[in-house]
Order: C-alpha cells, then structure tokens, then sequence
C-alpha cells in the first residue's frame, strides 16, 4: 500500500508473463480511504479480486493455475460463487494442465521488459532460439519436455557443421546434422559455441521455473567438456605476424582503402583499416572500443592524449556499448600512435565535422561495428601471411597484455588500462577495497602505457611523414 494525494491505494506488481495479456506493468487500486486501519482491512479483499485476475489470465494463456483461487467468491468470507469463474473450453483446460509451449515461452521471455537486451545479447538468443525450436518443437509443452529430448539437442548441435545455413541451404539442423554425421565432417562448432546454445537454453528454463511456468529446468548442468584450455583458445600475436601484418600492402603501398587494399601501390591512406589494429597493439582497446569511438572521444587530460572509453556521448550517440561496467576507463595514447601523427588523423576528422572517428566502419547484423570490421581483418590477415587457427583480432588484446608483463607495469594499473575485471581471486575484501579512492592519476598510466614494447617490430615505415 502507498498514499497518494491524501488517499492510500494497493499496488501489486503484475507476473511478467502476464504483462501483454493484462495490458500493463501493476495494478493500482484506491482503498478509498485514509485511514490507514481501514485500508488495511480493504486491502485483503483487493488482493484477493486482484489474484484472481491473475488466474483467470493464466488459464486463458495455458499457464498452471490455482484453482482454490480461480473458485474464490470476489467477498472475503463468502461461499465460492460459480458466476465468477469463468468457464474454459476443453481446449483451455488441456492447456492449463500442459501449459504453455516452447514458442510461448520464448516469446514471454524475449518480450520480458525486465531484461537490458543488448544488439549482440538479442542475436544470440534468437539463433539459439531458432536451433532449439527446429530440434525440441514448436508446440512442444514446456512441462512435457525432458532430460532425455535435452540430450537429443546436444547429439545435434555435435554435428552442426560451422556456416551450416550456406553449407545446407533450406535444410533444419535435424536434416543438417544428419547429413554432417553420414558424412563424416570434422569442421564442426566447438565445444564452446555448443556449451554457450545449452547456457542459454538453460537460461530460458530457470526463468521458467521463477515465473512458475515449470517446476524444473530439464537441462540443468547439461554441457560437454571442452578439450581446450581457455588459455589455450586465443594466442597472442607472434614477432613475426606482426611483421607481416604491418608490412602488408595497406601500411607500405597499396592500390586503394577499398578492394585494392592487398595489392601493392602508391596510396598510403591512413583510415579505419591503418589505425585500428596499431591502436589495439599499443593501447589495448577491445575491436569495438576502438570501431565505436566518437571524435570528441579523443581528449587532452591533464595534458595528456587519451582515448575516454565509455558509452556516454557528448554528442549525443547512442550506439556505443561496453563489454563491462570495468571497461569504462581512460587509456593515454601510446608515445608511438602520437609518432605516427595520430593526432593530426584526429584533428582533421573535427575539422571535417565527423561525429565517429571511424565513421566507415558500419555496423554489423548484430548491432556491433566490430562484426565488419572482424570479417575484413580475417580475410587482410590470411592475404598478409599473418593469420593461424588459434589466432584473430582478439589476439592484440592478448599481445597487450604480454607487453604490459614484459614492461613489469603493475597488476592493478595494467588492469586499470586493459579494462580488465579484477576477477575473484581477490574476495570480497579485495572487491571493497577496489570501489575507494579515484583510481590513478593519468600521468601514472601515460607512464605504465609508454614502457609497452615490441621488441623486433620495426614501425619506422610508418614514421614518414603524412
């Protein structure tokens, strides 16, 4: 109960599977009163008319209801009354007992308001969705669904080949995984990629069970085991990668920024494709910190050039997205990018009135700009001699923080500019102690980031001038 304008009224939260057949969020009633005794007193009956909304809700969607409810007459104390309970078709009352199915369920917990969906975090749960319908079905009851169909899920996801969609056009995964195993294919997803579908179907389920719409989840701690060390999944760039990388046709003479970019030539054009990868060698910015940088994202603090890492704008964007909230941070642009006349790249795109500092890179089918740019760094480390089965973008952030360990910086600072969470190992005591203070002066970090080396990777092409 609250009081509002001198009158108390009774506030209940509606079930979020109930939102979009009720209409809203709660429920408010007055108590036409206030007194609070007397509000009191009428509060029980309201509850009472309110639960039984709920339950007639829930037996119209197929949800298990509770009868003693759904019988209860609207007046506290009175005998139940059959005039105020509506009467279901057989259909409905076959439905209350199943409740409701696979579809349905993914649709109440894709519409759940409750949730902060990000472009990428949507994505994925609709391509698990689409996995999960094809094999489980559609109208399956949710209720119905055991350990056992959970399991014939994993024996398909194993054989789903990677690009299965361009590789069996217009087939199901059943059909798919069924011709992969005939035929023997080993180009199939990893353990992880096959462990992360299960996590969130696992995940649907315990929102299942906390919204009362199962009593289990069937797939609790179901996964595979995964043969490689997560060490192991992602290496750093070699010495001689990276040679490649920057002595490819982009960074010594290429045709064009476009298609001609692997072809040797006259044009030397500093853009997306020229800076990204220098700034995540030497500031360690994840891909799409550094593909979502606004131009005003680049500030002199304290004298200081540093890349502002963060979702705000002060241009008012709104695409910007973080991995974590410890990924907010400021990072001072290594000595070698200011060699490289980065900031005169910076001061032309203000000049020009560019809002991105990277606006040609677009964005990608999951809402990232870091999908199209990953795609275009693939293909320009294979052509480059640079590329390996454990090795991509990513591997910058890990030849980062082998360069912060070399140049003995210390944990917590490298932490602070890599963005890197704390982890747990510390405790709560540690987690504590990390929320005092303002964190390190930017002169601090400007002389942690300018001790990162590469100790046989000569840039002094790079250093002519502009």
């Amino acid at each position: 109960m609250f009081r509002r304008k001198g009158r108390i009224y009774y506030r209940r939260r509606v079930p979020t599977p109930l939102c979009g057949i009720l209409g809203k969020r709660e429920i408010w009633r007055s108590l036409r009163t206030d007194s609070p005794t007397v509000a009191l007193r009428r509060s029980r009956q309201v509850a009472a008319e309110v639960e039984h909304e709920f339950e007639v809700a829930r037996l119209q969607v197929g949800l298990p209801v509770d009868q003693a409810i759904l019988s209860a007459s609207m007046e506290v104390g009175a005998a139940p009354s059959s005039a105020n309970v509506p009467e279901p078709s057989p259909v409905l009352i076959s439905r209350a007992a199943t409740g409701p199915t696979l579809r349905e369920l993914y649709d109440a917990y894709m519409a759940d308001p409750t949730r902060d969906w990000s472009p990428r975090t949507r994505f994925a749960y609709e391509t698990t969705r689409r996995i999960v319908l094809a094999v489980l079905g559609e109208e399956t009851p949710v209720r119905s669904i055991t350990r056992a169909q959970c399991r014939d899920l994993i024996e398909t996801l194993r054989w789903l080949p990677r690009n299965a969609s361009k590789l069996y056009p217009g087939l199901g995964p059943v059909e798919i995984a069924a011709q992969s195993r005939a035929a023997g294919r080993t180009d199939l997803i990893n353990a992880a990629n096959l462990n992360a579908y299960l996590n969130k179907l696992g995940g649907v389920f315990n929102w299942a069970v906390k919204e009362e719409m199962i009593d289990r989840n069937p797939a609790q701690g179901l996964k595979v085991p995964d043969p490689m060390l997560r060490r192991d999944k992602r290496l750093p760039f070699s010495i001689p990668q990276l040679r490649a990388i920057f002595a490819a046709p982009l960074y010594t003479g290429c045709q064009n920024d476009g298609h001609g970019y692997a072809r040797p030539g006259s044009l030397r054009p500093r853009n997306a494709r020229f800076w990204i990868p220098l700034i995540a060698l030497h500031c360690g910015l994840r891909l799409n910190e550094a593909c979502q940088l606004d131009v005003s994202d680049v500030r002199v603090i304290d004298g200081i050039p540093c890349f502002v890492v963060t979702e705000a704008s002060q241009v008012n964007t709104t695409d910007k997205r973080l991995k974590t909230a410890s990924s907010a941070r400021v990072v001072p642009i290594h000595p070698e990018l200011v060699a490289l006349h980065f900031m005169g790249f910076v001061a032309r795109r203000k000049r020009a009135g560019e809002t991105k500092l990277f606006g040609e890179v677009n964005v990608g089918a999951t809402g990232y700009r870091s999908a199209t740019f990953s795609a275009w760094f693939a293909r320009f480390a294979a052509k480059a001699g640079a590329s390996s089965s454990k090795t991509c973008f990513h591997s910058f952030r890990h030849t980062f923080r082998d360069a912060l360990r070399e140049a003995r910086v210390d944990r917590d600072i490298a932490l602070a500019l890599g963005g890197w969470t704390t982890g747990g190992g510390g405790g709560a005591a540690g987690s504590v102690s990390d929320a005092y203070g303002s964190g390190y002066r930017i002169a601090t970090l400007c002389e942690a980031i300018s001790r990162v080396r590469y100790p046989g990777l000569d840039l002094s092409h790079l250093h002519e001038a502009e």
